[in-house]
């Protein structure tokens, strides 16, 4: 499993505002990223589940588990992430 390290820098100000309202920095972060990582995988789930549907050349299962999933999309060849994306849009 990959493990990503972010590290953000707060001027003291900013902390001294944070911590106005929150008791624990790094466990808020932490609940934002695993909202959004959330929100991600339902978006990514829906939008796969109707492009394999609507695939007249895929003819397996759609994988009920996160994992199995994931697996199958990004190594198709129209998967892009969202940087590739971008990068597309900007040409």
């Amino acid at each position: 499993m990959a493990t990503l390290t972010v590290e953000i820098e707060l001027s003291d100000l900013e902390e001294k505002i944070i911590k106005s309202h929150l008791i624990d920095i790094d466990k808020w972060a932490l609940a934002i990223c695993t909202e959004k990582e959330e929100n991600c995988w339902k978006r990514f789930r829906k939008h796969w589940t109707v492009t394999l549907t609507n695939d007249p050349d895929f003819t397996d299962t759609i994988p009920s588990n996160k994992k199995d999933l994931v697996a199958l999309v990004t190594s198709r060849s129209d998967y892009k992430d969202r940087a590739t994306q971008e990068k597309d849009k900007s040409l």
